[in-house]
């Protein structure tokens, strides 16, 4: 494993951060999201709180986790996020193709924390975007966004100063 995959930029100050906060319904979610532009591709590190929890085991939640193209964490009564809009798809690819489309959250008692290293996307094609947390697991397949069901958090990707 390259060591400085993952040392290196996690001791330092990313580029890049979305302060996530819940919405009316889970006013309880809040964390962050940190980009850090490494050699191989974005650095993504996801650190979340207060999500919805399961009764464990096989009732573990899991949670669809997207980078949208809008640039508001804004909406309206049937959709706390609706100006998020959809995908990051500049390539216009098919679902789970998008630039946007992430791995998803597994929550522990209410609580997620996932790194991952992607090259869908570069730290300053995100800047201003937003990143939501759906209340549902994103099944892979259905078109446009993966079934995930309701938007329940939501972060605009931030420059950080270096």
């Amino acid at each position: 494993m390259n060591r400085n995959c993952f040392h290196q930029s996690f001791s330092g100050v990313p580029d890049a951060v979305a302060l996530m906060k819940g919405s009316k319904n889970y006013p309880g979610i809040h964390g962050s999201v940190r980009f850090y532009r490494t050699v191989n591709g974005v650095l993504v590190r996801t650190e979340i709180i207060g999500l919805p929890k399961g009764k464990g085991g096989c009732d573990s939640p899991i949670f669809a986790f997207h980078i949208h193209e809008g640039s508001e964490c804004a909406g309206d009564e049937k959709d706390s996020f609706a100006k998020a809009k959809g995908h990051l798809n500049p390539d216009d690819c098919s679902h789970p193709y998008h630039a946007g489309d992430l791995p998803p959250l597994f929550s522990a008692n209410g609580r997620a924390c996932s790194a991952l290293l992607t090259d869908r996307f570069s730290v300053r094609e995100i800047l201003g975007r937003t990143v939501i947390i759906h209340r549902m697991p994103d099944d892979f397949k259905t078109q446009p966004s993966g079934n995930a069901g309701e938007k329940i958090a939501c972060g605009v990707v931030m420059p950080t100063r270096r």
